[in-house]
């Protein structure tokens, strides 16, 4: 197989399973020997966009695609959108309501962390439409693993 691809449904408002996704896709990665460091980043970034799509945009779907070079992490929602692009990459910035808050989300570090563990991000956000996040996570040659 030359590519792996994961796909999952991401509920709004739903913070007891928000986090579910990136458990499937880190346990995923592990079956397929993918090394530790990668998996964290891809962690990382995956929960991030995941917790976004719970508290901003009642949900939204997370594909992933593991390749042998590469991993593929793409975030679309039908949410609010983002309005000041800027600002929201900024460390500490957040929309997040203060029911949000209360729970121990906002704190305004989802884009940043995306866009630190990742090599490549991209987002797309229309305002009104939605958001649409894709980033990868190279996999050094020689530690992909056997399965991929």
């Amino acid at each position: 197989m030359d590519k792996l691809h994961l796909h999952y449904e991401v509920e709004g408002n739903d913070f007891v399973a928000a986090g579910e996704a990136a458990g499937q896709m880190k346990r995923t990665l592990r079956q397929l020997g993918i090394d530790f460091e990668i998996i964290r980043r891809c962690s990382i970034c995956m929960y991030e966009g995941e917790i976004n799509m719970v508290a901003h945009a009642e949900g939204g779907v997370a594909d992933v695609i593991v390749a042998k070079d590469k991993i593929v992490i793409t975030l679309e929602d039908t949410g609010p959108g983002i309005t000041d692009m800027e600002l929201a990459m900024q460390e500490g910035y957040s929309t997040a309501t203060q029911d949000v808050r209360e729970l121990g989300f906002g704190a305004g570090m989802g884009l940043p962390n995306m866009k630190r563990y990742a090599d490549e991000m991209t987002v797309e956000s229309t305002p009104g439409v939605g958001t649409k996040v894709v980033m990868e996570i190279r996999i050094p040659s020689g530690e992909a693993g056997g399965s991929i």
